[in-house]
This record gives structure tokens, sequence and C-alpha cells, in this order.
């Protein structure tokens, strides 16, 4: 996981977004409780959540009960990787560069907004549907790595990729 925001100094010390890519003077609070959130002491997390599944995953087929047949590490490559790719009209009109949905997200002006967007659209699991939204969960209700990264989160924080049996992950809590 990697700290939201970044102390620079410039002759005064100011913060740096690094998800949302903004500058304050002011040290940021996030949430309510955010010294709460920080220690990972809360009861309770709302996530939304972006599944990519392999076909190693502990149930490889998505919510429309497609089989996946993707590998470990192309499902990986769809969540992180920017690269060229060619079709039928690149000879004509050139090649065209493919975003990761990490990336995506983080270059978007509106992040939650995106991540849901996003969600909806490539999610394989059923909580797409719902735009990645888990609503509340506590403490023992999901996977280990997912809960550790889950309540890892501040508030409007974004994850790394966290892998578990079920597969890939990029999670946003949102409280």
């Amino acid at each position: 996981m990697s700290c939201q925001f970044e102390v620079l100094e410039t002759g005064k010390v100011y913060y740096f977004n690094q998800l949302t890519k903004e500058s304050v003077w002011e040290k940021p609070s996030i949430g309510k409780n955010s010294s709460k959130q920080q220690q990972g002491t809360t009861d309770k997390v709302r996530v939304l959540h972006i599944l990519i599944k392999h076909k190693g995953s502990r149930n490889p087929t998505n919510y429309k009960k497609e089989t996946i047949t993707r590998s470990k590490e192309e499902a990986r490559k769809q969540l992180e990787r920017k690269h060229l790719y060619f079709d039928k009209f690149s000879f004509y009109i050139g090649c065209f560069v493919y975003i990761g949905i990490i990336e995506e997200i983080q270059e978007s002006d509106d992040i939650e907004k995106t991540f849901r967007r996003i969600a909806l659209e490539k999610s394989d699991c059923s909580s797409g549907a719902r735009e990645g939204d888990l609503n509340y969960f506590g403490r023992k209700q999901m996977q280990q790595s997912f809960e550790e990264a889950s309540f890892a989160l501040a508030v409007n924080e974004m994850s790394d990729i966290v892998d578990s049996d079920s597969g890939l992950h990029i999670i946003y809590r949102i409280a």
C-alpha cells in the first residue's frame, strides 16, 4: 500500500495527494475518525473493488457464468500495464495505447466515479452490478488478504493490486 499524502518542502511544507495529484497547505484530515482509521482499529469499512479473475482463481467463472481463461499474468496486465495494441484499422491510422485500469483511475478527475464505472464495466465479481460496492463489512468476513488491504486503507485511498483466492483486486475505501 502506498501512503496517500506526501510531505513536500519548497520553503514551506505542503501536502501532496499522490492519488488525486492535489496539494494543500494544511495537514489533511481523512474522514471523521482519521487517527482511528489510519491506525486500522475501525470495526467496519466500506469499499469498492474491481476483481479480475484468472484461470487459477478458486471459481474461474464470472458473474455472467462465463469461464475465465486468462492467466494470472494476463489479469495483472489488465490492471497495471500500459501497452500498445493494433487492430485492423491500425495500418491506416496508427497504433492505439491501452491504459491499464489502475492508471485510468489514477489519471481521472473524479477517482470514485471512474472506479465505479470501471467496476460496472470490467469487474468479474457480481458486485460489479453495484459499481463494485461491497457495503460495510467487519473483520473475518472477507478473505484475509482482501480484509487486511481494506482495513489498511484510509478513506478515499486506493490499494495496489491485492491477490486473493478469488483473483486480483484493486480496492477503493469509501468509508
